[in-house]
């Protein structure tokens, strides 16, 4: 049997609860990855206790991406929609996520730190949404990219595919803070100003916070997820690109829309 891609636990009396991607090296988002994340996101925040959760990855990065052989026909008609649901779940998360990410962090990988309200990233960090390079595109980064980052730097990591350090991610906007230990940073913020606040406060306040970003964030990925599975799915270049990128050569692009 294989080892759960999700681990779960709770600290600070049962007020932090602590989600790990356990999946190294690559912590791959892989349909048995996220449908651990949607059943954490369902069963383990409901708690009145609670103020915050962390989600952070076991290895030197916080992840790859998305599984490629889990985007080709046959596969990401489930992924997707599977990946999409979780997304909103954590989005949904009743109180602060705070992701902490060190090394790659790209792709899907990525998407998934999006949710978080806060993000604590290590100084070796790297953020990036290559999937244009493989002939696609990132439809959850499409969304919350923008509202995050800005317009103008959100459009630059989707358009290029590059990725950026840790400090130019925070001079976006996409990161709150750099350190050589950010999971030693997140847990002093928690402690200095989640720890003793009331829990009921906190949940409120997050509801706040985030309800217009969710009112328009859910509604763009429907949209942008069928654009996904029915008009650039249906086109050769994805499947070339992921084919390519699995077998170690460079894509031969049809340009077909």
């Amino acid at each position: 049997m294989s080892a759960a891609p999700i681990k779960t636990w709770t600290e600070r009396n049962g007020t932090l609860l602590r989600t790990r991607l356990a999946t190294p090296k690559g912590n791959i988002v892989d349909i048995a990855m996220i449908e651990a994340l949607d059943e954490v996101f369902t069963k383990n925040v409901a708690s009145p206790d609670l103020r915050a959760v962390i989600l952070d990855h076991e290895g030197p990065h916080f992840g790859f991406g998305a599984s490629i052989p889990e985007h080709l026909p046959g596969l990401v008609e489930t992924l997707v929609p599977k990946l999409h649901r979780a997304i909103k779940k954590m989005l949904r998360c009743p109180v602060p996520l705070i992701a902490l990410v060190r090394g790659q962090c790209v792709g899907g990988s990525l998407e998934l730190a999006l949710t978080a309200n806060l993000i604590f990233a290590g100084t070796d960090a790297l953020f990036g949404q290559p999937e244009v390079k493989l002939g696609t595109m990132a439809p959850v980064g499409s969304c919350i990219l923008p509202e995050r980052m800005g317009r103008a730097q959100a459009e630059d990591l989707l358009l290029s595919g590059r990725s950026v350090s840790a400090l130019t991610a925070q001079e976006y906007g996409l990161v709150n803070d750099v350190s050589d230990d950010p999971e030693a940073a997140a847990l002093a913020y928690f402690d200095r100003y989640f720890a003793t606040m009331s829990a009921t406060g906190v949940r409120f306040a997050t509801r706040a916070v985030r309800h217009a970003m969710l009112t328009r964030v859910e509604a763009e990925l429907d949209i942008v997820e069928a654009i996904y599975l029915k008009e650039l799915m249906a086109t050769p270049d994805p499947v070339e690109g992921l084919n390519a990128f699995m077998e170690k050569r460079k894509p031969v692009w049809s340009s077909k829309v």
